[in-house]
């Protein structure tokens, strides 16, 4: 047994050869769902779903799910047991080690499916994470869905458009996927309020201005908005920007630290191009898993700016959190100075 891959699981659930341990996760929570539920449907088959179907949520007793593991199907071949979010961080070792004994011993009559379309461990909780997915994979299959690529977006969400009786023209589908970011369960949120605002409207071509209008920005994406007019030298729209997100009380720092994000994408373009390297490099090296979008504005906002500008910019964005962390001036005089300084250094150059 191992990690496997969605086509993997794909030929597995064709070719009906299920393994009986499953753990489905990944940062794509639309996909995990989708995944566990067709491995659980194909496990737990259709004959009396209501004895050969078991679906536990996280906090299960750990003796009750071994003793629905062991049981014998009723009157099929198979069943399925499946826990939702299982409560890896809340229990104690005699706990985690009947659930190994219990990976280790599946009867071939059961497939145990544990998946998590919410959790997403990391920090303190990574080292037992790690520990389960290794003892999940030398005892049966383990599938990994991170973030879909901006090819397979665009194709999903053209789909979904079409399924309901709407067209997404690329404009359009440019700015969904700015201001609705890469996770696709938001994604195709967002595209069911929008089909729905359209036909209401009489209309089946989802606009630029419906997204506008009905799509909201996270901070991330709302900075990246700001960076971008600050290039252009729009006033305007970067002070516009500034406003929204304190009116939905963003914290000074992190609006500071997604800008120096935005800034230092830049920096590492510009540092690859020098080097005889493409664009994407920093992808090798730098936390970009899923948002490659980033590297291709940051090469985008790069035709509007020079190297020495560039480095000025960073050097303001240093002083203003410097000064976000000991001076006395309130945060947002801080922000709004800054604003000022970055429009000056971008729009006269960093030398005057």
């Amino acid at each position: 047994m191992s990690r496997i891959t969605e086509t993997e699981a794909k030929r597995q659930l064709e070719e009906g050869g299920l393994s009986s341990l499953y753990v489905v996760a990944g940062e794509e929570k639309h996909m995990v769902r989708k995944a566990a539920q067709k491995l659980i449907t194909q496990a737990a088959g259709e004959a009396f779903p209501e004895f050969n179907r078991n679906e536990l949520d996280s906090g299960c007793d750990i003796d009750a799910l071994c003793d629905a593991c062991v049981a014998l199907p009723f009157m099929a071949e198979h069943k399925c047991v499946a826990v939702r979010d299982f409560d890896l961080f809340g229990r104690d070792q005699r706990e985690l080690d009947k659930l190994y004994e219990l990976m280790e011993a599946l009867p071939d009559t059961t497939t145990l499916v544990l998946w998590f379309p919410t959790l997403s461990p990391g920090g303190r909780q990574a080292p037992r994470w790690n520990s389960f997915l290794k003892k999940a994979e030398k005892y049966g299959s383990v599938l990994l869905l991170g973030r879909r690529s901006p090819e397979e977006l665009r194709g999903e969400l053209a789909r979904q458009a079409k399924k309901a009786g709407c067209t997404l023209p690329p404009k359009s589908l440019r700015l969904l996927l700015d201001y609705g970011g890469q996770d696709m369960n938001r994604l195709l949120g967002e595209m069911e309020k929008l089909c729905a605002y359209t036909l209401g409207m009489g209309e089946t071509e989802i606009t630029p201005a419906a997204i506008e209008r009905l799509v909201p920005k996270s901070t991330e994406i709302t900075v990246f908005l700001m960076v971008d007019a600050l290039v252009e030298g729009n006033y305007q729209r970067a002070y516009s920007l500034l406003e929204n997100l304190f009116a939905q009380k963003e914290k000074p720092t992190m609006i500071l630290g997604a800008m120096a994000s935005a800034y230092v994408d830049m920096y590492r373009v510009q540092g690859a191009l020098d080097s005889g390297l493409q664009a994407d490099a920093p992808l090798a090296y730098g936390d970009y898993k899923g948002k490659d979008f980033r590297l291709r504005r940051a090469q985008k906002n790069l035709r509007r700016i020079s190297g020495p500008t560039l480095c000025q910019c960073l050097s303001l964005l240093l002083e203003a959190d410097l000064s976000l962390k000991s001076s006395r001036l309130q945060d947002r005089l801080v922000l709004d100075g800054l604003i000022a300084r970055l429009l000056l250094c971008c729009t006269q150059g960093a030398d005057r």
